[in-house]
């Protein structure tokens, strides 16, 4: 998830994925539910699939799956794909690689809705660290192990430095999701990089001082 401000430049500087841009609270709210979460992210993931194909892992029967299908191809989020081998079965693709949540600053249903939606992606993900240790990294090589693993830095900036180091990340990447695995060199494959950015909240100055009192003073 990339929550956008009301800092808007350049499209590749704000978007340089090339997502999904989601403004609209009512699309975000239609989002912010665990099985259209798993049937978008599925989508983006493996590519087109029918509703009978998406069931199993979305934890849906097809009918329920084919009616959220439906829900989010009317946000644009998801449309019809003509490349299936059965034209007799309706086919679904994700219309972007990713999405970000952009709420307009002085937007509060934008806002809520946005956040809610950032709680349901926080619920999903939280588990895929765990899952990764117990399925891909006992099978995993030596030299791809050791380039994997957790990094937890906690950093003192200001608003408009965070801003920089979040596109000044997006923009490395860039060419690495834009080209997706098929215009990957021979060797490469998956990497899911999880990135969590979580400012702390401005503690009241009497917390802080009642911190500073029982930690004693400095001679």
């Amino acid at each position: 998830m990339k929550i956008l401000r009301d800092y808007s430049r350049d499209m590749s500087l704000t978007n340089p994925y090339d997502d999904f841009e989601l403004t609209d609270p009512q699309a975000m709210r239609a989002l912010a539910h665990p099985v259209r979460l798993a049937i978008l992210d599925r989508l983006q993931r493996y590519g087109p699939a029918t509703a009978t194909q998406l069931s199993p892992h979305v934890g849906a029967s097809p009918s329920v799956t084919s009616w959220h299908l439906r829900h989010l191809a009317t946000f644009g989020l998801v449309d019809d794909w003509d490349g299936g081998e059965d034209r007799r079965l309706r086919w679904w693709k994700a219309t972007r690689r990713g999405f970000r949540i952009s709420p307009a600053v002085d937007d509060p249903a934008g806002q809520a809705a946005a956040r809610l939606l950032g709680q349901q992606m926080f619920l999903r993900y939280h588990q895929l660290p765990q899952v990764w240790l117990e399925h891909d990294e006992p099978r995993l090589e030596p030299e791809w192990r050791q380039e994997a693993g957790l990094a937890n830095t906690r950093v003192t900036i200001t608003l408009d430095e965070l801003r920089r180091v979040e596109s000044e990340i997006e923009n490395v990447l860039a060419p690495y999701v834009q080209r997706g695995a098929e215009g990957g060199p021979p060797g490469a494959r998956g990497v899911r990089m999880m990135r969590y950015v979580m400012p702390e909240a401005e503690r009241p100055p009497a917390a802080a001082a009642a911190d500073t009192d029982e930690g004693g003073k400095e001679s």
